[in-house]
């Protein structure tokens, strides 16, 4: 029975000391990438900066509705938005990134510095890190792995920045009219699902020592 007891107790250290690190796996980001990141913060934003820096407000989950962990890293990785994504096209053609990308098995990878400008989120980019989770849809849902990573990670940049909010991608136009929101462009929006209410939720309630913000529409 000890025994018992005492291999559940290490089982269950072994599966919270997974996972755990982050590898670097940094995506395109030459002298292309940088001006059309400071012409995005300038022409929707009205930030007029010599950087394309950030300072961390928000943490943004996503989920990616691609299979498999090349195919989503491929999607963010070179620095001009491909054919495949018209319908945000005519507000930039800086490409869709975001400085996280977690695998289904749980590694979390880093696509660039947390404190660059990535354009993951209408409205938030110039104070939001993104996290984004290969899969979440169809056959490849998001899984445990991910939710452990998530979770994590969440706690390592909550330690590391002044980070006032977790929300979900879904939640994102609550933000209107918040002081955080400076998107310029009132007609430049897409409807979100992401990464699931479910998932969020589970991530939230995992975070709730660490005292985030409620969302402002939720006041």
């Amino acid at each position: 029975m000890k025994i018992s007891i005492l291999l559940c107790t290490l089982l269950l250290a072994l599966s919270c000391s997974v996972n755990r690190e982050i590898v670097d796996k940094p995506i395109i980001f030459d002298q292309e990438r940088k001006n059309l990141t400071l012409e995005y913060l300038s022409d929707h934003y009205g930030l007029v900066q010599e950087e394309p820096s950030i300072e961390p407000k928000m943490i943004v989950l996503h989920w990616t509705v691609i299979p498999t962990l090349e195919k989503s890293y491929q999607a963010f990785e070179l620095p001009t938005l491909p054919d495949w994504r018209p319908e945000i096209s005519a507000a930039s053609g800086l490409n869709v990134s975001s400085q996280f990308l977690v695998d289904q098995d749980g590694t979390i990878y880093r696509l660039m510095p947390e404190t660059t400008m990535a354009r993951h989120v209408i409205g938030l980019n110039h104070c939001a890190i993104g996290i984004e989770n290969v899969g979440g849809t169809g056959d490849t849902k998001l899984t445990r792995a991910q939710l452990r990573s998530n979770k994590w990670l969440v706690k390592y940049l909550k330690a590391k920045y002044d980070i006032d909010y977790l929300i979900g991608h879904y939640e994102y136009t609550l933000f209107e009219g918040s002081n955080l929101w400076l998107e310029k462009d009132p007609g430049y929006r897409t409807v979100k699902t992401d990464p699931g209410e479910k998932f969020l939720k589970r991530v939230k309630r995992a975070s709730k020592k660490l005292n985030f913000k409620s969302t402002p529409a939720a006041k």
